[in-house]
């Protein structure tokens, strides 16, 4: 099994961080995705999107998306429910984790760390999905049910550097990304976009 990833992107960090705490070995291919490789004609045959992450099976299956690789490796674990309400409020986390996380902070986190201009509206889209996210988690420890999941796992990834965006991570939202710092296996090598991200220099699907 290999993951095919670049190491400033939380949607793979949010896939190494699900292996890490599953105890699950495999194989990294760094992919600079400023510099050209998702360009590339082998990386489209793996991945038509051009995009990270892609999990890559051992016969060959290449599997795109975030959301899609970890339901794909939690399944039969206690990070995806076997019940059928529970695993879809996990699906309904996921969308918002896409939707407003990584739309409302990834955005804009990328866009300041890379000296791209700001998308209108962005910041307040990811104010709002802190306050929800902050709101759900005053009444309980885990977004579904009573131990992590995918769901945690996925809001996580971009929410827990929120500050790079500007935005505070209010209280209740903190204490739960406490919480899952504390599970076992738990790593957070999220690094910073190395030079070639700003535009000025970037050869990416990006720009």
């Amino acid at each position: 099994m290999r993951l095919h990833d670049y190491p400033a992107s939380a949607n793979c960090y949010k896939v190494r961080l699900l292996l890490a705490l599953l105890g699950r070995p495999y194989e990294r291919v760094h992919v600079d995705i400023f510099g050209g490789d998702t360009l590339t004609d082998a990386y489209t045959a793996l991945n038509p999107l051009r995009e990270t992450p892609v999990l890559e099976l051992d016969d060959g299956t290449a599997i795109a998306q975030s959301p899609a690789i970890l339901w794909f490796l939690a399944e039969g674990t206690p990070f995806l429910p076997a019940e059928p309400v529970a695993r879809a409020l996990v699906l309904q986390w996921l969308a918002f984790e896409q939707e407003r996380v990584m739309g409302g902070i990834g955005g804009p986190r990328f866009r300041r760390l890379t000296g791209r201009p700001e998308i209108p509206g962005r910041l307040a889209t990811g104010r709002e999905a802190l306050a929800v996210l902050d709101e759900h988690l005053e009444r309980r420890a885990w977004l579904v049910g009573d131990g992590p999941t995918i769901a945690d796992v996925s809001v996580f990834a971009y929410a827990h550097v929120a500050p790079d965006a500007g935005l505070e991570v209010p209280t209740a939202a903190a204490a739960w990304m406490r919480r899952l710092r504390e599970l076992d296996g738990f790593v957070d090598d999220l690094v910073l976009h190395a030079g070639n991200a700003c535009p000025t220099v970037s050869r990416s699907i990006y720009d």
